[in-house]
């Protein structure tokens, strides 16, 4: 069976992509904080027809990232497909933003993800190839105020994506990126977002979790190398 690592697995468009996958007859490989979400998505998961490992690893901490993936990925083997879905917000302007808060969201939503990439990279050249798939935003592409330190990451995260396509084309690894408008998930309910947008009117977490099934699924001879979904009312 084909297999998938999926980053910030424990809910939201982590979680719906477990699901999806699973279902699709993939190998679950998942990594996310250790909680009660985590464990409760393991337990729903175990029953059906695919394998499921788990990685309780909070990426925000950067120093513990290397040890842990490599023991993982040498107990459970390296993923065909690796989805760099975990991240975080945080709203208020760039003036007054405390520099703590500004290095949290960026090892989160950019560096995390380049620490996991390099590390699975060995394996994936040496199997012969696999995909990247890393989530982003279409706040990469413009600016919202209150945004700025979000959408700086996300516009990163796309330019990482594009750099490693390049680089890692000779040895048969494919990068897609997924861009999104707001998707409906836990995130506008953690501590550092504030927002009053119409929840209602987001994408669905599993319509989300759909498109990554697609970019997955896509031949080796062929890359879907940047999908953009949007709610139908637009950006929110």
């Amino acid at each position: 069976m084909p297999s998938v690592l999926i980053t910030g697995a424990s809910r939201g468009i982590g979680a719906a992509a477990a699901r999806r996958f699973a279902a699709a007859g993939y190998d679950l490989q998942l990594l996310a904080r250790p909680s009660a979400d985590f464990s409760a998505l393991a337990d729903e998961l175990a029953g059906g027809g695919s394998r499921v490992d788990l990685l309780p690893l909070d990426l925000g901490d950067a120093a513990a990232i290397p040890a842990a993936l490599a023991d993982f990925i040498d107990r459970c083997g390296c993923p065909e497909v690796l989805i760099n879905n975990a991240g975080m917000a945080y709203t208020g302007a760039l003036a007054d933003m405390p520099l703590r808060r500004w290095q949290e969201l960026i090892q989160l939503n950019l560096t995390a993800v380049f620490q996991v990439c390099q590390l699975l990279l060995p394996a994936l050249r040496a199997r012969g190839g696999g995909h990247i798939i890393n989530v982003s935003s279409h706040a990469a592409h413009q600016a919202f105020p209150d945004w700025g330190a979000y959408c700086v990451s996300k516009a990163a995260l796309v330019s990482l994506g594009r750099c490693l396509a390049v680089e890692e084309r000779p040895h048969g690894i494919r990068v897609s990126t997924l861009t999104l408008g707001a998707v409906n998930t836990p995130l506008w309910d953690s501590e550092t977002v504030d927002s009053s947008f119409d929840r209602r009117a987001m994408l669905d977490a599993g319509r989300a979790a759909d498109a990554l099934l697609y970019l997955a699924q896509q031949p080796a001879t062929q890359v879907v190398e940047d999908l953009t979904l949007m709610p139908a009312a637009g950006a929110l």
